[in-house]
């Protein structure tokens, strides 16, 4: 495998909801999710996060089972509702004590806290006022982004506002697959995507107020392409298909220009986009400048991506994948391919950065007879894909960092538990922890790095 540089940042990843449990505990409420998981056939096998990790339980283990793989950095999330039980409002001291006690306990082991402000956990108290449709919510995000960043600010200096919005505004706003679960006409969810981006805006203004020396970025996810051979114009056509038009029917949401224009280039896409340009809100100029906030890095979320090729007009064209193409248990192709030219065509449009803020697959693993957790296809998927993403560094692509999805097995949303994509298995009935193969690949994979 390539060499990456020393001063390369390896991570691993998690979110609230998905890893903390204990939702019922020391004055947190309700966020949609919750609420959804009660609706009977939301989720696969009809669980919830209620249990999810018992992370919230469990900070020094925890801490101490990533300090031991040997990352730089830990990225996980804050729970809104956990910190703010309104929404708004009073700061809750047992919430935030809880991330105090993380942050604490992975800096004493030299891990770097990277903390993602919103990873989908919406406050149900707020979704009852109207939710990212009001528009207050960006005040809301705001004010609640203060409270995180006055209390933990100054031990924490890397941040990321928002975790893939083209899935909490698409996937639960327009297909409803995830929470709150609503099918809405889609000029009510462009403007839901506004708001959004108009909450990142505010958040990175908050944050910056605070202190000079936060790094702060985002977390988006989008359709990721690469080119079927290395010619000019099917590269270009790649290119087009990431950023050019807007992805068709229901998958339209997955734009990477539609939400990343905005927050970097400071505008929407143009007409020749697509008609969801006509469906936009009327909005005033001046929120381009709010949502235009400079910031440090570009988190890209990548886990798959579609070969392109150039139609007879230049246009892009999918190329099928071949039969018995290669998939993880998200029946998600295997294309590692996708973390080369992915980080390249992003970093090249936007000119920032760029850190893979969540890589990874599930696959199908359980304690052996003797206990140990043998998986192969993730160490597989790992060494093809790092491969690829070295290859990125030494062609000149601007890659400072890697973080594996995830440091354990967690509640994977609308799956519940039937995903497994940790480096660690979770045994969700005792909470027992048991690093995996993959565990023990990747702290290598990272010493070998350093040489």
């Amino acid at each position: 495998m390539p060499d990456f540089p020393k001063d390369f940042l390896w991570g691993v990843a998690s979110s609230a909801y998905q890893v903390e449990g204990a939702t019922d505990a020391d004055g947190r409420t309700p966020s949609v999710w919750d609420t959804c998981c009660d609706q009977p056939g939301f989720v696969s096998d009809g669980m919830s996060g209620a249990g999810a990790c018992d992370s919230y339980n469990r900070v020094e283990e925890d801490a101490e089972m990533i300090g031991t793989l040997g990352v730089d950095a830990y990225r996980f999330s804050i729970s809104w509702n956990r910190v703010l039980p309104g929404g708004t409002g009073a700061v809750n001291p047992e919430g935030i004590g809880y991330y105090d006690r993380l942050v604490d306990a992975l800096l004493e082991r030299g891990v770097q806290p990277w903390i993602t402000l919103f990873h989908w956990d919406y406050p149900q108290s707020l979704f009852d006022e109207g939710g990212w449709l009001n528009p207050d919510s960006p005040r809301w995000f705001a004010d609640y982004t203060q409270a995180v960043v006055e209390a933990l600010g100054d031990r924490v200096t890397h941040w990321m506002t928002l975790n893939e919005p083209q899935c909490f505004v698409g996937l639960g706003h327009s297909v409803g697959h995830h929470a709150p679960g609503l099918r809405l006409p889609r000029p009510q969810v462009l403007q839901i995507l506004h708001n959004a981006l108009l909450a990142h805006g505010h958040a990175v203004q908050r944050l910056r107020a605070n202190a000079d020396t936060h790094r702060i970025g985002w977390a988006p996810v989008g359709v990721t392409g690469y080119p079927d051979t290395e010619s000019p114009e099917d590269i270009e056509a790649t290119r087009r298909y990431m950023f050019d038009r807007c992805p068709p029917g229901e998958s339209w949401s997955f734009s990477n220009a539609l939400y990343a224009d905005p927050v970097i280039l400071g505008k929407y896409p143009d007409r020749s986009y697509g008609p969801v340009i006509d469906e936009l809100p009327a909005f005033d100029p001046e929120d381009l400048e709010t949502i235009c906030q400079p910031i440090d890095f570009y988190g890209a979320n990548i886990y798959q991506g579609t070969r392109i090729k150039a139609g007879p007009d230049g246009e892009p064209v999918e190329v099928p994948a071949p039969p018995g193409q290669a998939r993880t248990m998200m029946d998600w192709p295997v294309t590692p391919e996708a973390l080369y030219w992915g980080p390249r065509l992003l970093a090249e449009r936007y000119k920032l950065p760029v850190y893979i803020t969540e890589n990874g697959c599930a696959t199908t693993d359980w304690p052996a007879t003797d206990g140990a957790v043998r998986d192969p296809a993730r160490i597989d998927y790992l060494d093809r894909h790092l491969t690829q993403l070295a290859r990125a560094l030494a062609d000149g692509v601007d890659v400072r960092g890697y973080f594996h999805w995830s440091i354990m097995d967690n509640f994977e949303w609308a799956f519940g538990y039937t995903k497994r994509f940790g480096l660690v298995h979770v045994d969700f009935e005792t909470g027992a922890r048991t690093p995996k193969d993959s565990y023990r690949w990747y702290r290598d994979r990272i010493l070998a790095s350093r040489g």
